[in-house]
């Protein structure tokens, strides 16, 4: 077993004055932000171009920029990016095959077939990793079946997989395919865990419970670090340790926590993770993910006159050791830590892309990211109750209001027949946030580039859109 990380301090809600539901109450904790020159760092989409059937360049993007709080399914692009792939591009233009190995002294990037590690080494920080307990490759989902295809190992008495109730399409199934693959029955093996009826919280203490009872015929856990729905952060370090107590393997979906929670991957003893980087990490639409393997599982030892000794997992050639990469040989010798669970060599423009929104994230960190979204999120929250009378709200926010069990995300959750109005509505005001049928609308302040008057306006624009609605 690895560290276990000393239990952090439970995190306090914010409060605001009375005088809160006023633009300048908004613009003066815009003034005293401590992220409020990031924004600049960010291509703001303008309201005209959103509605525009044609490519815009970027010198013609108006002043009249959109409320964006989609960062919860696509990150704004930083100003880094074009710049990033000007200079790849340019590296490829000039010295073509050689830029898999050189090195430029002008350049942000390295080498090429090195890029991948050096992307990794940048983002570990950000999960709480060290460098080689991750790897940047790949997508999510096919991520998620390469760990599965190494950590989940069913037998006729273990077979089962404890996940969520409600997780994401592609996780559901790649779990259900992976069943299948080994020739057991999903219907039998897929445990979910949930909320009490008429809840939308899953408790920890029902978590802990569940894994009790199935713990006897349980393969794997696999659970999502932030669930995407609702909004609602689980408590990643206590239900690992309950899981591994049991003798299981856990895993961890962090697509929705990843560079919007401050994570601690290898303190908290976690098995496995994989995320994507478009969300809250600004990679660009279908982006290159990430992976964690814990140093444990991560491995390999050499026998005197013997084969490597490793975790088996599914190969590929950028798995190998770096050193005989391009030996030829066939003889896979796994680089050590998750590296060695790559397949292939990735996309630079990917890893060039996503090296640009890390360059941005390395001016920064978690902390000074969590902080604001504690705050800007609380504020979300509070004018959002406090514009409305309880009960006659057209709403019910169904992210837990503990700011420990959330990120930056709140879900809205409206009462029947309203959701595709308001989003109209929303839309037409230069609001861009998501919808998730048939009456959820996520809202997510994200603290790298949104503001407090931006909140504001749009809870005045919520409010009078659902009277509209009526």
């Amino acid at each position: 077993m690895g560290s276990i990380a000393i239990e952090a301090p439970k995190e306090t809600k914010p409060t605001f004055g009375k005088d809160a539901n006023s633009r300048e109450y908004a613009r003066s904790l815009d003034a005293k932000c401590h992220m409020r020159s990031f924004r600049e760092k960010f291509i703001i989409p303008s309201k005209a171009n959103t509605k525009s059937k044609k490519v815009v360049r970027p010198e013609q993007t108006t002043d009249d920029p959109v409320i964006y709080f989609c960062g919860n399914s696509l990150g704004l692009q930083p100003k880094a990016t074009r710049e990033f792939l000007d200079i790849h591009l340019n590296t490829w233009a000039s010295i073509a095959v050689n830029g898999h190995f050189r090195d430029l002294e002008d350049s942000p990037l390295t080498q090429w077939q090195l890029l991948a590690e050096h992307a990794s080494k940048q983002q570990a920080p950000l999960v709480g990793a060290s460098p080689s307990e991750v790897a940047t490759m790949g997508t999510l989902t096919g991520n998620l079946h390469l760990l599965m295809g190494s950590f989940y190992k069913p037998t006729a008495t273990k077979n089962k997989v404890i996940l969520d109730w409600k997780a994401f399409p592609s996780d559901h199934y790649a779990i259900e395919s992976q069943i299948r693959m080994w020739g057991y029955d999903p219907k039998e093996c897929m445990v979910m865990i949930g909320p009490k009826e008429g809840e939308y919280e899953v408790s920890t203490e029902s978590i802990l419970t569940l894994i009790d009872e199935h713990a006897s015929t349980t393969a794997l856990v696999m659970l999502p670090g932030i669930q995407y729905y609702t909004g609602q952060y689980f408590d990643i370090q206590k239900i690992t340790v309950h899981a591994q107590s049991k003798g299981l393997l856990i895993g961890w979906d962090c697509a929705h926590a990843a560079g919007n929670v401050p994570l601690q991957l290898h303190d908290w003893n976690v098995d496995f993770a994989a995320w994507c980087t478009y969300k809250y990490m600004n990679s660009g639409p279908g982006g290159i993910a990430g992976l964690f393997v814990h140093e444990r599982h991560g491995k390999v030892e050499y026998p005197e006159n013997g084969s490597a000794v490793f975790r088996p997992r599914l190969s590929g050639w950028y798995g190998g050791d770096q050193v005989g990469r391009f030996n030829m040989d066939n003889n896979f010798r796994p680089s050590p830590g998750a590296s060695g669970y790559q397949v292939s060599n990735p996309s630079v423009v990917d890893l060039t892309s996503f090296c640009a929104s890390l360059s941005v994230f390395n001016q920064s960190s978690m902390a000074d990211v969590r902080k604001k979204a504690l705050s800007i999120t609380a504020y979300l929250e509070h004018l959002l109750l406090s514009t409305s009378t309880e009960g006659e709200r057209a709403f019910k926010i169904i992210t837990p209001s503990d700011p420990s069990a959330r990120g930056t995300q709140l879900s809205v959750l409206l009462k029947p027949g309203r959701l595709e109005t308001l989003s109209n509505m929303l839309e037409e005001a230069g609001i861009i946030a998501d919808k998730r049928k048939p009456d959820v609308i996520r809202v997510a302040p994200v603290p790298m580039y949104n503001t407090y008057e931006e909140v504001w306006e749009f809870v005045q624009i919520f409010n009078e859109a659902l009277k509209r609605c009526e």
